[in-house]
């Protein structure tokens, strides 16, 4: 069954393409790309992309899959996909970094006037904000790009640590948190770097980095020691942003109606 609709899923694919995109001129009696075309584009046997096409042949390999996904210009949802119909399972995880967010994000965060809302990559780069975490986190738009590392803030930058109510509990769970998010986004080579400049850095960070914990972050509540608000209590939550597991917007609600209100008028005159 699997091999048959993997067969499906590509004869689709494959007959959608506009041959105009790849270079291909002329007429032709079908839509789409011919099978030897794909073959070509994979570097693979003709032979065998007509089998995978015709659900013979057995399951490919995730190599065959990736350059097929290549091949055929397949978005990552297609090609997450097609290793679900080839193989029963989402392809690794390859990291690609990110210097922003749709418009559309952006917006979503802006009217969070109350709530501090931020995007992080998988390495911990903020790279989206809105006014409200200016006033209760930092000011992300006063540093530039690669200097916006939540990671680096927590353990390097001595204003950050004096903020955390319980600094020993939040970096502990920061670092276990940090290090979950890079495996699963596939991007643990892309932070060794990091690694190795805050455990130069800080004594704290290689102590607890090398307690090799692991914790996924959902929700939960922090303290905020606020040099204009005092204590601040704040509830957080996180979610994935487009399904993608190396983007993940965090939203800090607080827990007082008050430093609701002190966090809009605050964010209004920035």
């Amino acid at each position: 069954m699997a091999a048959t609709t993997l067969a499906t899923f590509l004869k689709d694919r494959r007959t959608r393409l506009d041959p105009a995109t790849f270079g291909f001129s002329g007429r032709r009696r079908t839509p789409g790309l011919r099978r030897e075309e794909i073959a070509q584009r994979a570097h693979i046997s003709p032979t065998w992309y007509t089998w995978l096409e015709q659900g013979r042949g057995g399951a490919p390999s995730a190599d065959v899959l990736n350059r097929i996904a290549r091949a055929m210009l397949l978005t990552e949802a297609e090609r997450e996909h097609m290793f679900m119909l080839g193989l029963g399972r989402p392809p690794e995880a390859h990291y690609t970094s990110i210097d922003g967010v749709s418009p559309r994000l952006q917006r979503f965060i802006d009217r969070l006037d109350t709530c501090p809302a931020i995007v992080k990559t998988a390495t911990w780069e903020v790279v989206a904000w809105n006014r409200a975490a200016t006033v209760v986190l930092s000011d992300y738009g006063k540093l530039p790009p690669g200097q916006r590392n939540m990671l680096r803030f927590l353990f390097t930058n001595p204003e950050v640590r004096a903020k955390q109510h319980d600094w020993e509990t939040i970096a502990r769970f920061s670092v276990a948190a940090f290090r979950a998010d890079a495996a699963r986004a596939g991007a643990v080579s892309q932070v060794q770097q990091l690694v190795e400049e805050l455990s130069e850095a800080s004594a704290d960070f290689r102590r607890i980095w090398n307690d090799n914990q692991i914790s996924v972050p959902g929700e939960g509540a922090k303290r905020l020691v606020h040099p204009v608000l005092g204590a601040i209590d704040l509830e957080y939550s996180a979610f994935a942003v487009d399904g993608r597991v190396d983007l993940n917007l965090m939203v800090y609600t607080p827990v007082d109606p008050e430093v609701a209100d002190q966090i809009r008028r605050l964010a209004s005159d920035r």
